[in-house]
């Protein structure tokens, strides 16, 4: 089934999963709050002092009161999502997927999809390339028959359940372009094909045998084998690249591309199938203190059209994409995905990597692997050139920074009764403000799965007690005593933040559901939000995400604007995974001096803590 297309108003943008699932991912989850209007303008004035001079946040206080008022705009529109939440399944997250992603016309490589690297497999070459992805196809089919049959636990966080909604979402989807905003489509009668791809040439592999058990890994290695076989020319025009491009340029290509019967077929295999397999050739040898970061970087873009770029589909929901050196990870499509969901299906892969074949292989023969063929005129021609520069430009300019923080980890926080996660948030903010002597506003993205059908919301920093503990942090006329209360009450603010998110109290949402509400019920776009001050609180010079996992992964994106950094990080017990990305077109950014700056604060953070002296 393919999910439909709404022309107007707030789309749907993915069908209800099958109803057998309902009473296993979503009995037990509330619904998402539409939090208090006052609340929530308070807190977004709160979020506005560090980063406005008096006079100004005078004048947006003015607005923001005159929009709150009794009786004002501001109620009205209250109103409409209160009445919103009580018919819908959640009141802003179809929304919130709408206006974020699908409506986004950048493109997806770097600016959008986010890619996991993980740690490197103990092997070098393409026989133990084909043994090992053999292994992961079979553990994500495992992965897929736990979610069909219900096995999949429940997942909590805080002791409460989490909504598993996405879960059956993440197979046989993929995003399409259109001229003006995306979808989703979602097949839910789950086709039995992956797609592989290697040397730029797409092949359909039937992964279940007639009789619906699933190939076993041996048989799945031999078909690998086969595709290995059939994939040897190098000179094959990279039709993947043409899903890197803007989304309005893609969309007029794709247009054009199914015109022709071949290609039509061959997309829509691509994109029914329930997930893509990426057969990276090797790339250039580099030192061992920068491998980290390339390797990320391979699974963010693919490194270029001279490399293997040309292996994605970056509008499919999961890509795994497996390099001839062991390196590994997985790139995927926010518009269905999600970073803890996708944590937990890698920490099953990684579960499962470490078992033996169980299956005997049948000794039956197996269709040859379908190779997918284009039919590639003048004008796709054109377009893929035009896609080759641009996403070589993209990936030129942007800086990937990799590192391991190796001095601590999340337990020295803890030892002093200190949130990791906010520890670290204002670690990052410290940091910054050192390399640009400012202040920025900074996102930090967490989870809203605790209610039904819930994504995300940003936790907005800095806040007023980060930058009293910033402004304290060099200054020689205070003890440290003194330093270490200050840096104790910034993170704990901060950790109350994130605790009035996790109520479903955060206000990022709450502003944009308040905006896109007036938009809907045929009103002018409110002036508190066509206010300097709205403009200057989401430009969010640092985007940040903590993801974390039971393994040493890290997960890397593009900046959100061309001034800015984006942060994701790992805390395991002893160390900490970091990626930083930056523009090269941007003189003031340099992902390579924040890192320094990071190791460095992290490091003078531990010291206040802990003086040895």
């Amino acid at each position: 089934m393919i999910l439909r297309r709404v022309p107007a108003g707030r789309r749907t943008w993915l069908a209800l999963v099958p109803q057998r699932l309902d009473a296993c991912f979503f009995s037990s989850v509330p619904s998402q709050p539409v939090p208090p209007l006052a609340q929530t303008l308070q807190g977004y004035l709160k979020a506005l002092e560090p980063l406005l001079p008096p006079q100004e946040l005078s004048h947006t206080r003015r607005m923001v009161q005159e929009f709150g008022r009794s009786g004002g705009l501001g109620p009205q529109l209250q109103e409409g999502l209160e009445r919103r939440a009580m018919l819908t399944k959640n009141w802003i997250s179809p929304s919130w997927v709408q206006w974020a992603y699908l409506e986004s016309r950048q493109p997806l490589p770097v600016h959008s999809s986010p890619a996991i690297s993980l740690p490197r497999r103990d092997y070098n070459g393409w026989r133990s390339q084909l043994v090992f992805a053999s292994k992961l196809i079979a553990a994500v089919l495992d992965f897929k028959a736990k979610i069909n049959t219900g096995q999949l636990p429940v997942e909590h966080m805080r002791g409460k359940p989490l909504c598993m909604e996405l879960y059956p979402l993440l197979f046989s989807s993929c995003r399409i372009p259109g001229p003006k905003h995306d979808y989703v489509t979602h097949h839910r009668r789950s086709p039995t094909h992956i797609t592989v791809v290697r040397n730029y040439q797409f092949f359909q592999l039937e992964v279940y045998n007639s009789d619906g058990s699933r190939l076993t890994e041996s048989q799945i290695h031999s078909q690998l084998l086969r595709i290995r076989s059939q994939s040897w020319k190098t000179d094959k025009e990279p039709m993947g690249i043409l899903t890197s491009e803007h989304r309005h340029t893609w969309g007029q290509a794709y247009n054009r591309l199914l015109t022709d019967k071949l290609n039509r077929e061959s997309v829509r295999m691509i994109e029914t199938g329930l997930f893509s397999l990426c057969l990276d050739s090797p790339v250039m040898r580099i030192s061992d203190e920068k491998y980290a970061s390339r390797k990320a970087a391979q699974v963010l873009h693919g490194g270029g059209t001279f490399s293997n770029s040309g292996n994605r589909w970056f509008d499919k929901t999961l890509q795994f994409v497996v390099g001839e050196d062991g390196s590994w990870g997985l790139l995927y499509e926010q518009a269905t995905a999600e970073g803890p969901p996708i944590a937990t299906l890698l920490h099953h892969i990684l579960d499962y990597c470490e078992k033996p074949d169980p299956k005997r292989a049948p000794l039956v023969p197996l269709p040859m692997p379908k190779k997918l063929y284009f039919h590639i005129d003048r004008e796709i021609k054109r377009d893929i050139e035009h896609a080759k520069q641009n996403l070589d430009i993209l990936i030129n300019d942007l800086d990937v920074n990799v590192f391991n923080f190796k001095r601590f980890g999340k337990e020295l926080p803890k030892q002093h009764r200190l949130s990791p996660h906010s520890f670290i948030q204002v670690a990052m903010q410290l940091a910054y403000y050192r390399v640009h002597n400012e202040v920025c506003a900074t996102c930090d993205m967490v989870s809203q799965r605790m209610f039904r059908g819930g994504r995300t919301e940003f936790v907005r920093s800095p806040i007023n007690q980060t930058l009293r503990f910033i402004l304290a942090f060099d200054d020689a006329s205070l003890s440290r005593e003194a330093k270490v209360q200050l840096f104790r009450e910034a993170v704990d603010a901060y950790s109350e933040l994130i605790a009035q998110a996790f109520k479903g109290h955060g206000i990022d949402r709450h502003l944009l559901g308040l905006k896109l509400q007036a938009i809907e019920e045929g009103y002018s776009i409110p002036k508190v939000f066509m206010d300097t001050a709205y403009g200057v609180a989401t430009h969010w010079k640092l985007r940040t995400g903590q993801v974390p996992a039971n393994t040493d992964s890290v997960m890397c994106f593009g900046p959100l604007v061309p001034d800015g950094y984006a942060i994701c990080y790992n805390p395991q017990a002893d160390h900490v995974h970091f990626s930083i990305t930056a523009f090269n077109c941007c003189e003031e950014t340099n992902a390579e001096k924040l890192a320094l700056t990071l190791k460095d604060t992290l490091c003078r953070l531990q010291e206040l803590l802990q003086p040895t002296v």
